[in-house]
């Protein structure tokens, strides 16, 4: 047998995998793993289908076709006011995560130092580590999960080389607000660190609320990769297609290991997507058809013993159940499974060891009666 030095000897099975796979030997309703279970827009299928008949089935350029780089130019500065240029400063990306992770090779070299907000999605340590770079975390404070400003300045080194955010943020709900970019960007100043911002969830805002986007801040700009998804703005996680801005050095970078990464991404989608795009009401009217979602599971659990503070963006909503019992989180899980046939993720496996709050993160973006069974189920807990 050949000996395996694991270059992750810690990391197991991913909290999605293990609890997709519990949920469906139970046969249990799943608001765990962060999927619509409805189809997405029969326009943008056709536009799909019609650029595979028009026989877009082979490479498209490293950095995404051309046109697709231009209207996301556009669609960043009509939003958010910052300029990329669309042939040095835009990438299509297989996914979000592929554009996380490709930062994250591009930049941290062993014994660099990262700073991470806990809890934290978690696709971003284990990268961090394969790459030999030291996690620094730093947990969010108390239910509200806000910024420990203080916290984050005593955290800064001459070793750190990137920092993480997410916002709207995944798990918790909450989002940065525009002081909170300030405050940041002042804390940045005048360091070498690189800011990679996760923004899947741009157009997952509620109630009024603004995505504050690195990209509005003209330092924070000039330092940061931004992450964005197609997957879950246009219900299509599957297709596993997004894309990431960035200033021109950052982004050559980026490209390096990129182009021998998967080089480039599905080609007829990216066409699809363009012509999609030119209509954005389609990204823009994202938040109030969520939002009526939020609203819907929040109403239909009203009177349970479960506690909530309403998510402010993406579709998930966090669950206190401090007053059902004392469980630890996973264990808890793990009993709605086995013994009420409903799935959530446990928020501890995105904080750390010391973390000992009692939440469960379950996603609204499903169909109405998936949302009455769940709710159902709640209500008799």
């Amino acid at each position: 047998m050949i000996k395996i030095n694991s270059k992750l000897p810690n990391l197991g099975t991913t909290i999605f995998t293990v609890i997709g796979q519990l949920a469906k030997e139970h046969n249990a309703i799943n608001l765990s793993q962060g999927f619509p279970n409805f189809s997405p827009d029969s326009k943008l299928l056709r536009l799909v289908n019609q650029a595979h008949q028009d026989d877009f089935n082979q490479y498209a350029p490293m950095q995404g076709i051309l046109s697709l780089r231009e209207t996301i130019s556009e669609k960043t500065e009509s939003l958010y006011g910052k300029s990329y240029h669309p042939e040095t400063e835009i990438t299509i990306t297989a996914g979000a995560t592929e554009a996380i992770f490709t930062s994250i090779a591009a930049f941290v070299r062993p014994k660099d130092e990262v700073i991470v907000l806990r809890p934290a999605y978690d696709c971003y340590e284990p990268a961090i580590e394969l790459f030999g770079g030291m996690v620094v975390p730093i947990a969010l404070e108390g239910p509200s999960f806000k910024v420990d400003w203080n916290g984050l300045k005593k955290a800064i080194s001459p070793k750190t080389r990137m920092m993480i955010i997410n916002t709207p943020h995944n798990p918790t709900g909450t989002i940065w607000s525009e002081s909170d970019m300030l405050q940041l960007q002042e804390i940045l100043k005048d360091t070498n660190i690189i800011l990679l911002s996760d923004e899947v969830y741009e157009h997952i805002t509620f109630d009024g609320e603004q995505h504050h986007s690195v990209s509005k801040f003209p330092d924070l700009a000039s330092r940061s990769i931004v992450c964005s998804s197609f997957g879950k703005t246009f219900h299509v996680t599957g297709w596993k297609i997004g894309y990431c801005v960035a200033p021109k050095a950052l982004m050559q970078e980026f490209h390096k290991v990129h182009q021998y990464n998967v080089f480039s991404v599905n080609h007829a989608l990216q066409i699809a997507l363009n012509e999609y795009l030119q209509s954005p009401e389609h990204y823009l009217e994202l938040g109030s058809f969520y939002q009526k979602k939020r609203d819907y599971f929040l109403n239909a659990i009203q009177g349970s013993r479960f506690e909530a503070v309403p998510s402010a963006g993406t579709y998930f909503q966090l669950l206190d159940y401090g007053k059902i019992t004392d469980e630890k989180d996973m264990d808890f899980a793990i009993r709605l499974i086995r013994e009420h046939q409903l799935a959530s993720i446990p928020i501890s496996v995105f904080c750390g060891p010391d973390y000992n709050q009692r939440f469960l993160r379950f996603c609204f973006g499903k169909t109405e009666d998936v949302l009455d069974q769940a709710a159902e189920i709640l209500q008799r807990i």
